[in-house]
């Protein structure tokens, strides 16, 4: 049996790029002066002569990117996620997704739980800026395992990726020895007939824990994870419409333009059910410890419990 970690999504990252790179010799790894951060370092120290610093210049690395995706190369461009998909949108949008370019496009740091870096750097955006992108595939890996099978996903899918990647260390709840990773394919983590949470990224080890909760007050939630935002396992979603009448959605971004809203465009569409989404509330975050900024944003486990009983109220 594998063994459970406790690590942030951008350390599983660059493990994962270190130890894919000699099977993909294709891949090669930009960023933009924020190596340490992102954890692209670790590709660099085993492939130096793969690895390109761009400089605090993300639109023109995303140029770079695009060029070298001509070429025949598989360019991991990686930043923060407010400059990757905030400030490079442009360019991403352009230069990568108009032609159909094979760029992987990552946003590190995504989220409130970037902490004391405060609302200039807690990028609560970046899911609903790709969504919009015609072709663009969105991922949001919830802990080691699946962000290690995810950037494999990326690099064996032909085009446009954008992988979000979080600072704040999650405990694993996937196995290496039996987890299976597929794009475009939710994950019923629990199943259950009063209720379905859909949960995505750093969420769905707190939603987890509030489907445990409900469990011992007698409420039987089914938890599904969303790994792939775009596109969106629409068949498993609706079936869990049909099957427990009222869906949750929670994720650490605005509840405009994320996994709520990609969540109620399909059951509207099809089978149209109560969808209510736990989020950042269209607000700013600020500085501060990022478990804190968590809780005070009402994304935790006992809020979870707390939307989820005043839903089956209704």
């Amino acid at each position: 049996m594998a063994e459970m970690v406790k690590k942030a999504t951008r350390e599983s990252y660059g493990e994962a790029l270190a130890e894919l790179s000699e099977k993909y010799p294709q891949v090669v790894v930009l960023d933009a002066d924020l190596a340490a951060a992102t954890k692209t370092g670790v590709f660099k120290k085993a492939c130096p002569d793969r690895f390109i610093d761009c400089g605090i210049s993300e639109c023109n690395m995303v140029g770079v990117a695009a060029g070298l995706a001509t070429c025949g190369k598989i360019p991991f461009a990686t930043s923060f996620a407010m400059f990757s998909a905030g400030r490079a949108f442009e360019q991403v949008r352009n230069s990568v997704g108009y032609p159909k370019l094979n760029v992987k496009i990552v946003g590190s740091h995504a989220g409130i739980s970037v902490g004391e870096d405060g609302a200039t750097h807690q990028c609560n955006e970046d899911i609903a800026l790709m969504r919009t992108i015609p072709g663009m595939v969105v991922l949001n890996p919830a802990d080691h395992y699946e962000m290690k099978a995810a950037v494999k996903a990326a690099i064996e899918h032909h085009g446009p990726v954008y992988l979000r990647l979080g600072r704040l260390a999650v405990e694993s709840f996937n196995n290496a020895d039996d987890y299976r990773f597929e794009l475009g394919k939710g994950v019923t983590l629990r199943d259950g007939r009063n209720i379905t949470i859909v949960a995505t990224g750093l969420m769905v080890s707190r939603a987890l824990k509030a489907v445990k909760t409900l469990e011992e007050q007698g409420i039987d939630a089914r938890l599904i994870n969303i790994h792939t935002i775009k596109p969106l396992d629409r068949e498993l979603i609706i079936k869990a419409a049909k099957e427990t009448g009222k869906i949750i959605t929670v994720e650490e971004h605005n509840v405009i333009g994320g996994l709520g809203d990609a969540v109620c465009g399909a059951v509207c569409e099809a089978f149209p059910v109560p969808v209510i989404k736990v989020g950042v509330n269209d607000v700013y975050g600020h500085s501060g410890p990022a478990v804190d900024l968590l809780d005070e944003f009402g994304l935790n486990a006992g809020h979870i419990v707390e939307v989820t009983k005043k839903a089956l109220q209704k």
